[in-house]
């Protein structure tokens, strides 16, 4: 594995301790106490937790973009972010400013290093104390690994609870199987409930049915939306999440929140969900980026590959994985005979390398190049526009590389 350079745009490092100082700490008490100690922020707005492997922040996405378009107010929390801390928390579109998060975090600090809070739950208690000022109808907020012991579960008023597509993902943390896994994040729905999803993987859903009827929860199946919904979200899946998200936004409907069809329908379409099967810009070239970054999120990025690859064609991809997912396993399901594959660091993160990959997955190694950046591979695949590629590359495998990208102005968001 290859370690590459600490991001230097990250603006909170003074606050927020890395991820590999602490390692992975998953707690619900620690959170409860502190969140206790702060007379419980935010306790009497009821929320919906989305938690799934994949598709959670396009559902939470959507479901803040429904509130806003019926004019209730709303807080949202997602993770990760791509440039700025301040993306994950948003009061109706509205990112909390940096200096507001920097003021929160420092006020926090003692509570935080009292009850030995993580980076991830002193997020958290900041966006509840920053939605307890804000006189929010409703809390969306995204899980963060797995939903039994995340700290968005601390939050004791979750009447509705919002599942993506559940998949092997965290295996070092939630569990070697798909029964596993899904009992870890099952284990959100509280008594009494309201549970939508898309349809899951048969062990899946045995888990959700089950999890449900010893809560006394509903649970609802929704299937995808079908093309007459606009979608502000590019890609197959984001009609599954639609449906979930659309869903929510009735249920809150029926809780007694006005929010009309029409609303839904243009909230949906509004919805913007930067890094998801997006069109960016290199110099004035196009460059797709994902946030792929597991072996479900890889099989659904190959299926839209069909939209705008035809059959034989070569694609390139520009894959930069963290060392602990499961990289030998996604280039099986996105490599074609005639792709190639450039592999590239993750910044900040111990990451696979060309050569382990080649070395696990020898069928592939042909097709493997190595490349100290994106940017190095663009340049060589650009560097004569009478040889560039037929297809667009693709920029894929963890949302922390194309968040470097944004942020360090490598690839850009077109204008207008």
């Amino acid at each position: 594995m290859t370690r590459s350079k600490v991001d230097p745009l990250d603006e909170l490092a003074d606050l927020l301790s890395p991820f590999e100082q602490r390692g992975m700490d998953l707690s619900l008490e620690r959170m409860q106490r502190a969140l206790a100690d702060l007379d419980s922020p935010c306790a009497d707005v009821p929320a919906v937790q989305v938690v799934g492997t994949n598709g959670k922040g396009s559902i939470a996405c959507m479901i803040h973009s429904g509130l806003t378009a019926a004019g209730l107010r709303s807080g949202l929390t997602t993770s990760p972010h791509l440039r700025s801390w301040c993306e994950r928390i948003c009061v109706n579109q509205q990112q909390i400013e940096l200096a507001q998060l920097r003021q929160r975090l420092q006020q926090l600090q003692p509570l935080a290093q009292q009850h030995n809070l993580t980076p991830f739950e002193q997020l958290i208690t900041a966006a509840l104390v920053h939605f307890d000022a804000s006189a929010l109808d409703w809390l969306v907020l995204e899980a963060g690994l797995g939903g039994r012991l995340d700290a968005t579960t601390a939050h004791p008023n979750r009447p509705l609870i919002a599942i993506g597509s559940i998949g092997m993902d965290h295996c070092e943390h939630l569990g070697h199987s798909l029964t596993a896994i899904s009992n870890e994040k099952a284990a959100v729905i509280s008594p009494g409930a309201h549970v939508i999803s898309a349809p899951q993987h048969e062990e899946v859903s045995q888990v959700l049915v089950a999890r449900s009827q010893e809560m006394g929860a509903t649970l609802e199946w929704v299937e995808p939306l079908t093309d007459e919904w606009e979608l502000g979200l590019s890609g197959h899946l984001q009609r599954r999440n639609g449906a979930v998200a659309c869903a929510a936004l009735r249920r809150m409907n029926a809780l007694g929140r006005s929010i009309t069809e029409e609303q839904i329908r243009r909230g949906l379409a509004q919805a913007r969900w930067p890094g998801r099967l997006q069109t960016l810009h290199w110099k004035h070239h196009s460059v797709r980026v994902d946030g792929a970054h597991n072996p479900d999120a890889a099989q659904q990025l190959a299926l839209e590959r069909c939209d705008w690859s035809e059959t034989g064609q070569q694609q390139i991809w520009i894959l930069g994985i963290q060392g602990h997912k499961q990289a030998p396993e996604m280039l099986k399901i996105l490599l074609k005979p005639n792709d190639e594959a450039w592999i590239v660091p993750v910044p900040g993160h111990v990451s696979w390398t060309a050569d382990q990959l080649s070395e696990i997955c020898p069928t592939h190694a042909s097709q493997l190049r190595s490349a100290a950046c994106v940017e190095d591979v663009l340049i060589k695949l650009f560097k004569n526009d009478a040889h560039r590629p037929i297809s667009t590359p693709l920029v894929a495998g963890s949302l922390y590389l194309i968040g470097s990208l944004l942020g360090e102005g490598v690839l850009k968001e077109p204008k207008g």
